[in-house]
């Protein structure tokens, strides 16, 4: 497994930007599909986002097409998740996942390795 450690999280006016950086090591981090969710409190773990081992193939949850992008450097062993047109739904913590596999899941019980979290609040 690869140890996951994001950073990037915080408060941002509605309209806004942030960037996520999830830093791995631990194992060869190209051979591993990333994912990203978030979760609210009583709610369960929401897909936002994947991209696979290349960076060649992304997945998105609908509520974040067209402003939020995922992207991948495994010469650094990092995924950078770019976040446009915030929104106060968009509030959440938000956790990079690892997976060793070739496509994108977007179901949480499919991944094996997690970040500790990093909170993202959106005012309005």
């Amino acid at each position: 497994q690869v140890q996951l450690v994001e950073s990037g999280g915080g408060l941002v006016q509605a309209g806004g930007s942030l960037r996520l950086s999830c830093a791995a090591s631990g194992r060869t981090f190209s051979g591993y599909a990333m994912g990203c969710f978030r979760q609210t409190p009583g709610k369960e773990r929401e897909f936002v986002t994947a991209v696979n081992w290349s960076g060649g193939r992304t997945d998105y949850a609908d509520s974040v097409k067209g402003r939020f992008t995922i992207s991948r450097d495994n010469a650094k062993n990092t995924v950078y998740l770019q976040m446009n047109s915030l929104k106060p739904e968009d509030t959440a913590v938000y956790y990079c996942a690892a997976v060793r596999a070739l496509g994108i899941p977007t179901g949480a019980r499919t991944y094996e390795s997690w970040g500790q979290g990093t909170q993202v609040t959106v005012s309005s």
